[in-house]
Parts: C-alpha cells; sequence; structure tokens
C-alpha cells in the first residue's frame, strides 16, 4: 500500500510571519473519510504558547463550528512540530486553528491536513498539492 494514494494532502495555511492573531486554517470536507491527521510546523516563538486545536459543524461555511473538547494543545518549544489527529468527527466539517498568544506571539511556518481512510481509492490530492511522486522499489542512482 502506498501513502498517497490512500489519503488527500492538503495545505490548510501558509506560513505566517510572527503574530498575535489565531491563523484559521482551511476547512475541511471529511465527506469519504474517516480521520484528519494536522501536522502544524511552528517556527520562533517571540512571546507566549501556541495552541493548535479543531472545531467541527454541518455547515461548509463554519457559521456553526464549536471547538472539538481535547483537542487544545499547548506546545512550548519553537520550530518545533505538533500533530492533532481528529479520527471520526461527528460533523462532516473540521477547521483547524492556531491560537497565538503573548505581547507578539510566534510565527507559523505552515498547516498541512492528511485526511485518511478513504472510501474511495485513489484519492485526488488538493490543488495545493504541488506534486505528488510514486518510487517503487527504485534503483541506486542519480536522483
Amino acid at each position: 500500500m502506498n501513502l498517497s494514494a490512500n489519503t488527500k494532502t492538503t495545505l490548510a495555511s501558509p506560513s505566517a510571519a510572527v503574530g498575535t492573531t489565531t491563523i484559521v486554517g482551511t476547512t475541511l470536507d471529511m465527506s469519504g473519510f474517516d480521520g484528519v491527521m494536522f501536522i502544524f510546523v511552528l517556527g520562533a516563538f517571540t512571546d507566549g504558547t501556541p495552541g493548535v486545536k479543531a472545531s467541527s459543524g454541518a455547515a461548509a461555511n463554519g457559521s456553526d463550528k464549536q471547538d472539538l473538547l481535547g483537542a487544545l494543545a499547548s506546545v512550548g518549544v519553537s520550530n518545533e512540530v505538533a500533530i492533532l489527529d481528529v479520527y471520526r468527527p461527528l460533523d462532516r466539517y473540521v477547521t483547524p486553528q492556531i491560537v497565538r498568544g503573548g505581547a507578539t506571539g510566534a510565527v507559523v511556518d505552515g498547516l498541512i491536513a492528511i485526511q485518511y481512510k478513504a472510501s474511495f481509492k485513489p484519492t485526488t490530492q488538493d490543488a495545493t498539492v504541488a506534486a505528488t511522486t510514486l518510487v517503487v522499489s527504485p534503483a541506486y542512482g542519480v536522483a
């Protein structure tokens, strides 16, 4: 099994300069997927401790979304990765968020969403994915 044919990857949020505002990622339609793993790539913290969380709702525009219980995790170290895995959400749409605080905040290097356990395969990658390359039993040589 190769992972790329069984998952859908989305750049849910590009990088963001240092700041204190909450970064709200792309709302994902979970129809056809059992779970989504958010990979938060965090840069330097200048002040405060950021947190990562998710919310969900039945409306595609997010008008009814609510925070998911237990989904807020504080991240105490600069230049690290935080993972939030939401398995079998109760609602169809899930939205990730990076909550920045303090007087000056933190840098966000990006937010990647990987939807998994697809009902229909192979999956189609999101338009934010520039390329997908599968190499099967490759020989040695110059790439």
